[in-house]
């Protein structure tokens, strides 16, 4: 069967490229592509390869587009070629791509730009020669490079002078990128320049640049070696060679392209800054964390951009232009200018969303959206929401019992800690004080109507471009049942499931939670990169000790009228991925979370208990259908009821996925997942409880999907099977059966 596929795949080649150069006019010929043979018997096979594909990407023109070598775009734009204006043909047409032919190509031309790349590479003595083979009506290029031998560095010198600047390259050699024993190359010559030009811009040579160095390079070392002289030029300015200090610093918190003057007369002095305006709009202690430069210090270009981001990050501005000017009288100074264009202060915001959420509901949402940025003239944002949604379940197993919400939430931020102690942040990122307030009346149809009050107030702040913290002082939760509809006490009679009793209780949530956030996933240059979220959440644990609240002792105590929750939750999550080239990825994920319920409580409340399976996580299985353990959720079912969430207090969950391109928006996906949920204690729930063979319990799929990259989202598609099913008795749980398929669609990548 494989070999009678090699041979179609084969025939459809031949046939699509036949199909296109039939449209080729006499004498022409169709180009096929460039290859560069590498001659140098030094060189290991590995390397000579790298060195030819580096080479040959630099070829001109590129041959047509091909997938498995079927030039798509070619043929279609051969049947479509059309002399009409308008029309199908000439409208299709359009995503078509005309022939490239060999006539185009420039042999000589690619040859010296290939030579000129080569001896940047370290090849002084290299020779490239090119050709073109004909085949049919199609021909390629070839070109062969004679590299002769690399010419390795034997020593750097650094300027060995006393002046200042030459002080400063010298103190930037011990970092340099220029290696004794490496190729020469001229990109890490260039790439050593804007190093030691960025090292002196720390040390406040404002007005020099890359260009004030150069690299002598003596070539005529014996034994196909260079030394490398890095000098400071003769003729750069004076000012280039001097260190600036700061003198003065305005910021202009209402500027316009309107505004000629600088308005000296107005500037208003606050702390180390004058703020500029001719009427009053902010406070001037916004910006107290804003400019990191201070009057009397050297220039430093870290300072200087952090100050740059802040502003921006600040909130209430939407342009931020900065100006330095040098004031030099006797010593070198410089007058820093921040001119910030404001936003409008308010704004009001439609939004209608389509959203799926982990429960496999998909539906929409409403989002009336007011906003002010400056709240209390201390750049202070207080956000109001309303909000409407209507979710259904799509692919599970809860159809008809649609959930409805509405509410309000209203956020007021601060750009900095209030708070007595905080952590040190002189960085390009401002700290944030929040404070949110909401509401939200949920119902979920033919069962029950909850009240739902939360409350937080706590700090988020960047450590650097990959760490972030959120400590939220306290976290308040109030919930009040509403209508309970019968159906559903029913069924928590029918399951003896302590959870859904639980979700109808008035119940009270207090306290404090930290999340520790790692990432590098937006470095597009790394071949591997991770993510990683730490979190722990707390309720009540210091009130519940105070009260001596004991529940398995009949001691259960109550705040504010409520049974309040007791627990202390801790969560994990690992993302890896590894690029295995420019259009395709390996993504994985692990899952650690436990919750502890203690004290006042036997169980999490509902909106921490963990859930597994659906779209977003095991792909083979319906959401929140599998688990705890080895318990049959087929149990559950009762004829005219609806099938209540599993959850568990323990969760682990591996998955694995490879994200290759196939063509223009559309991404594939193979996945395999892995993983369950376990309570700590049964209760009426047989094998859901974690033991030492809880690795007997891990439930496993596989599948494939699409993915479509619209630019304002990603459209997902994904088609789960289940290989192992934890709940099916011994010997029955491995198996493939395409019946149980689960067809998932979200948005967004699950991981």
């Amino acid at each position: 069967m494989i070999k009678h596929l090699r041979y179609i795949l084969i025939l459809t080649v031949l046939l699509n490229a036949c199909s296109n150069t039939k449209y080729l006019a006499p004498g022409q010929k169709l180009y096929t592509g460039g290859e560069v043979k590498i001659k140098n018997k030094d060189i290991k096979k590995s390397d000579a390869k790298a060195l030819s594909n580096e080479l040959q990407a630099l070829l001109r023109p590129l041959p047509n587009g091909s997938v498995l070598g079927l030039r798509f775009k070619l043929y279609l734009y051969n049947i479509t070629k059309t002399n009409r204006t308008k029309g199908l043909k000439h409208w299709l047409n359009k995503f078509g791509e005309p022939p490239v032919l060999v006539s185009a190509v420039d042999m000589e031309k690619n040859s010296s730009i290939l030579q000129n790349r080569l001896q940047n590479l370290s090849y002084f003595q290299s020779q490239v020669s090119g050709d073109t083979i004909s085949k049919g009506k199609t021909a390629k290029a070839v070109y062969t490079a004679e590299t002769g031998p690399a010419y390795k560095i034997r020593k750097v010198i650094f300027p060995p002078g006393h002046e200042s600047i030459d002080t400063a390259v010298a103190g930037a050699a011990s970092k340099t990128l220029l290696k004794a024993g490496d190729n020469y190359n001229l990109d890490v010559i260039k790439n050593e320049r804007i190093r030691i030009d960025a090292k002196l811009k720390e040390e406040g040579f404002f007005f020099f640049a890359p260009e004030d160095l150069i690299m002598k390079v003596d070539s005529t070392i014996a034994g196909h070696q260079v030394d490398i002289f890095v000098k400071v030029k003769n003729d750069i300015a004076e000012r280039a060679q001097e260190i600036y200090t700061i003198r003065n610093i305005y910021v202009y918190p209402s500027y316009s392209l309107t505004d000629t003057s600088l308005m000296m007369d107005k500037a208003k002095p606050y702390r180390w800054y004058n703020v500029v305006e001719r009427r009053k709009t902010i406070s001037s202690y916004a910006f107290a964390n804003t400019v990191q430069l201070h009057p009397n210090d050297v220039y430093n270009r870290t300072a200087h951009n952090n100050s740059l981001n802040r502003f921006v990050n600040l909130g209430p501005y939407k342009f931020v232009k900065n100006r330095f000017e040098d004031v030099t009288p006797d010593s070198p100074k410089l007058d820093v200018y921040y001119f910030l264009t404001p936003f409008k202060k308010k704004s009001l915001q439609l939004e209608l969303l389509g959203r799926t959420t982990s429960a496999n509901y998909t539906g929409t949402q409403l989002n009336i959206n007011w906003k002010h940025r400056n709240a209390f003239m201390g750049a202070e944002a207080l956000g109001v929401t309303l909000f409407g949604s209507s979710d259904v379940q799509v692919g599970g197993n809860n159809g008809g019992f649609n959930v409805y919400q509405a509410g309000i939430t209203t956020t007021l931020s601060w750009p900095r800690f209030i708070s007595p102690i905080y952590p040190k942040a002189d960085n390009a990122y401002i700290p944030h004080t929040n404070l949110t307030l909401g509401y939200t009346l949920v119902n979920r149809q033919k069962l029950y109507t909850l009240n739902s009050f939360n409350a937080s107030f706590g700090y988020n702040w960047k450590e650097n471009a990959h760490r972030t913290h959120e400590l939220n002082i306290f976290n308040l939760t109030f919930v009040n049942p509403q209508s309970v509809s019968k159906l559903y006490t029913d069924s928590i009679d029918h399951t003896h499931n302590p959870a859904l009793k639980h979700v109808i209780e008035k119940q009270f949530t207090l306290g404090p939670s930290y999340s520790y956030t790692f990432t590098n996933t937006t470095e597009d240059y790394r071949t591997n990169t991770i993510y990683y979220n730490g979190k722990v959440g707390l309720s009540n644990n210091i009130y519940g000790l105070i009260t001596g609240a004991d529940t398995t002792a009949g001691k259960v105590r109550q705040l504010f009228g409520a049974t309040f929750n007791q627990y202390v939750k801790l969560e994990n999550e690992v993302r890896y991925f590894h690029k295995t080239g420019p259009n395709s990825t390996f993504a994985s994920r692990l899952i650690v979370g436990v919750g502890l319920p203690y004290g006042n409580s036997t169980q999490l409340p509902y909106s921490q208990q963990f859930f597994i399976g659906g779209p977003n996580s095991l792909r083979g299985f319906q959401a929140r259908s599998l688990g705890p353990g080895s318990y049959d959720p087929k149990t559950d079912i009762k004829a005219g009821a609806f099938l209540p969430d599993e959850s568990g207090d323990i969760k682990i969950e591996a998955n694995l996925e490879y994200r290759p391109k196939l063509f223009s928006i559309v991404r594939g996906a193979l996945f395999v997942d892995a993983g369950n949920i376990w309570l700590l204690h049964s209760e009426g729930r047989p094998g859901g409880g974690f033991n030492k063979n809880f690795l007997n319990d891990i439930a496993v799929d596989a599948g494939f999907g699409l993915r479509f990259d619209l630019t304002v989202l990603v459209l997902r598609t994904d088609m789960g099977y289940p290989l192992r099913t934890p709940y099916l008795p011994a010997g029955q749980q491995w198996g493939f059966n395409a019946r149980y398929a689960v067809f998932n669609l979200a948005i967004g990548y699950p991981f």
